[in-house]
């Protein structure tokens, strides 16, 4: 096991001002394309970003502490940030992640003040029981899954005009 509460929260507390840094000031041609059909463009990201810090990571961490395994703790909707157009500008959507995850972070520091709180045990809607410090662990991949995303889509952009290099940039080799 690797996790730690000190390492958890670094990359928690970083991720706002990593995307911040590389994100604000861009054209709308980078914050506008994607991978292909079916995928998110990068202001989609933030806005799922947003969705899960309203919605997923602290809700979910409370209901684990308050219920136990008594009753799943509700589904969340990844895809809800897709129903409505934001006219938000990107500054404003990380402006907003900054705040929110200011607030979550210093809420996760209150709630888990003990390391015997990370075995606490919840109940998934899909997949069954689950300890907090997972919880906490998935909070931090995915972090860092949606920042490996954001990087490839915006490889993905200049895909072809790389050109004969392609076979030297790992961010452009197709898994599978």
């Amino acid at each position: 096991m690797n996790f730690t509460m000190s390492e958890a929260l670094e990359v928690l507390e970083s991720t706002p001002q990593t995307l911040e840094a590389f994100l604000s000031g861009l054209s709308d041609d980078w914050l506008r394309c994607n991978e292909g059909e079916g995928t998110w463009n990068i202001s989609e990201v933030i806005e799922h970003l947003i969705e899960g810090d309203k919605n997923n990571w602290i809700p979910r961490l409370e209901f684990i502490l308050t219920e136990g395994e008594s009753q799943p703790f509700p589904p969340f909707d990844r895809y809800s940030h897709l129903r409505g157009k934001s006219e938000r500008t990107m500054e404003e959507k990380l402006c907003e992640f900054k705040t929110i995850r200011m607030h979550n972070t210093t809420k996760l520091k209150s709630l888990i003040n003990d390391e015997q709180n990370l075995e606490m045990t919840g109940s998934h809607p899909a997949l069954g029981v689950v300890k907090v410090r997972e919880l906490i662990s998935t909070w931090v991949v995915h972090d860092l899954t949606h920042l490996a995303q954001i990087v490839r889509i915006m490889a993905e952009r200049y895909r072809d005009d790389v050109g004969p290099w392609k076979e030297y940039l790992g961010v452009l080799k197709k898994e599978g």
